[in-house]
C-alpha cells in the first residue's frame, strides 16, 4: 500500500521515508512529500541514518526533545550529499522531516564535511554514541591530556567510544564500570587501564572505587547510569578525593534510573562538580563542532563501533528487535 501524507510546504514530488503516523507505534514505510528547502535552508540527498535510542524514544514521543508533531519522518541525523555534490554528516532536520528518508531539509549550518575516508556506515553509526562523550569531555569538563577519567557504564557503545576518546584526547589512566563482565574485559583492549565490576554495588565496587579515587585520584566521571551506581561513585569522590582538587561529574545517560538520593554533605565536603551534557547544557553550535571533530578524529583513532546495516524498505521488521549493539545502520540507496 501506498501512503501518502500531505502538508501545506512546497513540495514537488514524492520520496521514500520511515513515516511515524501515531506516538508509539512503528515507522511506516512509505511515500511521504518532498519538501522543498526554504530560504537558508538546504537539501540533502540522504545516504546513511542510524536508529539510536534518541530515534526511538522521539519517535514514541517520549523524548524531552519531542516535536509532538504527526505525521512526520524519523531520524535526528545522518549522512548525504548537497546539491553541489559535498558529502557531509547532518544533524536535527527541521521537522516533520527527518534522516530516514531519500531526502531532507536543514540549515547548512547543521552540516559538517567528511573526510573522504570515513565510510557513510560508520559516519552515520558513530555519531550519536560518539558526540556526548566527545562534547562532555571538550566543551563540558575541558578534559586535558594528563588527566584521570571514569566511565559509568562504558560497556554499551556509547562508553565504549568514550573509552576510546578518552585515551585519543590523552588521558593517563581511564576507568571503566560496567555490568556484563565478558564486554568490560573487553574494554581493555580499548584503552581501559582498570575495570570495575557493577555487581550489586555493594562493598566490593566502594572500595574499588575507594582506591581509585585515591592516590593520583580521578580528574572527571562520565555517567552514562545515574542510579545507585552514580550515588556511590560521587560519594566516594567525596570520601576518597584529593582535598580542594575538582572532580568534574559529568552526566550524560539515565540507562539504570531517572532519580538518585545524594546526601548533601557529598557536595559540602569536597570540591565535586555536578553538570550535565546533551541538548540544551550544549549550544547547537557546541554539538556541531564537537561532530565535526569527531568525525575528524574517527580515522586516526581507530575508533571501533559494531554496525550492522539494512535498506530503509527493512525499517518496520528491524525497529523492534534492534539492540544498542551492533549499532542499525539504514541506507537509503
Amino acid at each position: 500500500m501506498t501512503v501518502i501524507y500531505d502538508f501545506a510546504y512546497p513540495y514537488n514530488t514524492h520520496m521514500k521515508a520511515a513515516i511515524v503516523v501515531e506516538a508509539g507505534k512503528t515507522p511506516m514505510y512509505g511515500d511521504f512529500k518532498e519538501a522543498v528547502p526554504a530560504n537558508g535552508e538546504v537539501q540533502v540527498t540522504v545516504r546513511a541514518a542510524a536508529l539510536s535510542r534518541v530515534v526511538k524514544s522521539r519517535a514514541s514521543g517520549t523524548h524531552y526533545s519531542s516535536s509532538g508533531e504527526l505525521p512526520f519522518v524519523v531520524g535526528i541525523d545522518g549522512v548525504g550529499h548537497l546539491d553541489d555534490g559535498r558529502r557531509v554528516y547532518f544533524a536535527l532536520p527541521k521537522a516533520p522531516f527527518g534522516s530516514m528518508s531519500e531526502k531532507t531539509v536543514i540549515p547548512p549550518s547543521r552540516c559538517v564535511p567528511l573526510p573522504d575516508n570515513l565510510d557513510d556506515a560508520t559516519a552515520a553509526a558513530i555519531a550519536n554514541p560518539g558526540m556526548p562523550a566527545w562534547a562532555a569531555f571538550k566543551e563540558r569538563a575541558k578534559l586535558t591530556a594528563g588527566e584521570a577519567v571514569l566511565i559509568n557504564g562504558a560497556t554499551g557503545t556509547a562508553g565504549r567510544l568514550a573509552v576510546q576518546i578518552a585515551k585519543f584526547m590523552g588521558a593517563k589512566k581511564v576507568v571503566a564500570t560496567g555490568r556484563n563482565a565478558e564486554a568490560l574485559k573487553a574494554l581493555s583492549g580499548l584503552g581501559a587501564d582498570v575495570t570495575i565490576p557493577l555487581g550489586d554495588g555493594g562493598d566490593a565496587f566502594e572500595e574499588a572505587l575507594k582506591e581509585q579515587f585515591g592516590g593520583d585520584g580521578i580528574d572527571v566521571v562520565l555517567d552514562y547510569l545515574w542510579g545507585q551506581s552514580a550515588e556511590r561513585i560521587i560519594i566516594a569522590g567525596a570520601k576518597a578525593g584529593k582535598d580542594s582538587v575538582p572532580i568534574r561529574f559529568v552526566h550524560i545517560g539515565a540507562v539504570s534510573a531517572s532519580n538518585i538520593t545524594l546526601p548533601s554533605a557529598a557536595l559540602r565536603s569536597s570540591p565535586i562538580t555536578l553538570m550535565g551534557s546533551g541538548i540544551g547544557s550544549i549550544s547547537l553550535d557546541g554539538m556541531v563542532k564537537s561532530i565535526g571533530e569527531l568525525m575528524q578524529a574517527t580515522v586516526p583513532g581507530g575508533f571501533e563501533i559494531a554496525i550492522k546495516t539494512f535498506p530503509l524498505s527493512e525499517v518496520e521488521h528491524v525497529w523492534a528487535a534492534a539492540e544498542g549493539r551492533p549499532r542499525i545502520v539504514f541506507q537509503m540507496v
